[in-house]
């Protein structure tokens, strides 16, 4: 049989050169790093170059529902751009609140001045709390425990006691071992809840609760499309 003279053979199509761009097919953007952990300043950094998922403008629905549980002064730790600070400054709490970055704390002064509220703000850094010789009613923390490791979580539990006096409470939003995946911060376990407040503390209650982020996050498919699951813990410091 006489050969097509423009036919192509398989040693003709193996020659031809298609430029890789005109074929990739994208990757789905991960819009978190994995088990994200307190050293990466860079991570939170960049994060508040923008908007990060968790500044959602406005309290966590748990804190908001505690509120009335909340007497006294109050210590946001991690407080990010102040939401949580501003929200217990305007309902008559003496408050402070820090964060390891600048770039927030710059932002929740800003945010202060314009709600004119009197708050503290001060860049500090969580895991040196046994530094303090400030002492609190009541310690805020959303979203701050689940990025420690193991280690860090035993400073920073022993930090909280330095700064709560006896009797005085800890309010503690995480991340739960129910969301499924690793985009984000580490999950955190009920048992590893438990145990990280066993000595020295009395766990008032531990609940399931849903963390909130900001409805893009959603949109573009963070977190299946959903707010993430977490647990929230109110635990009050023996004497």
């Amino acid at each position: 049989m006489r050969r097509n003279q423009f036919a192509l053979t398989r040693k003709d199509l193996g020659c031809i050169r298609v430029p890789i761009r005109e074929i990739e097919i994208p990757a789905k953007r991960n819009l978190f790093p994995n088990n994200v952990l307190t050293h990466d300043r860079e991570h939170f950094r960049s994060s508040y170059a923008g908007s990060p998922p968790w500044d959602i403008g406005k309290p966590q629905p748990a804190f908001e529902a505690a509120a009335d549980q909340v007497v006294g002064s109050v210590l946001d730790a991690g407080c990010g751009t102040g939401e949580h600070t501003l929200f217990f400054a305007a309902r008559g709490h003496a408050v402070t609140g820090f964060d390891f970055l600048e770039e927030p704390i710059a932002a929740a002064r800003r945010k202060a001045a314009a709600r004119s509220l009197i708050v503290k703000f001060l860049v500090e850094d969580a895991l040196k709390l046994h530094e303090w010789t400030e002492r609190f009613d009541n310690v805020l923390d959303s979203g701050l425990f689940h990025v420690f490791s193991d280690v860090d979580r035993i400073r920073y539990v022993r930090g909280l006691v330095t700064v709560l006096d006896p009797g005085a409470r800890l309010f503690l939003l995480c991340f739960s071992d129910a969301t499924p995946g690793t985009e984000g911060p580490r999950r955190v376990s009920q048992s590893e809840l438990r145990h990280a407040f066993a000595d020295g503390w009395e766990i008032e209650s531990l609940e399931p609760v849903r963390l909130e982020i900001r409805p893009e996050y959603r949109q573009q498919g963070a977190f299946s499309g959903e707010d993430p699951r977490g647990w929230f813990l109110i635990a009050r410091r023996l004497a």
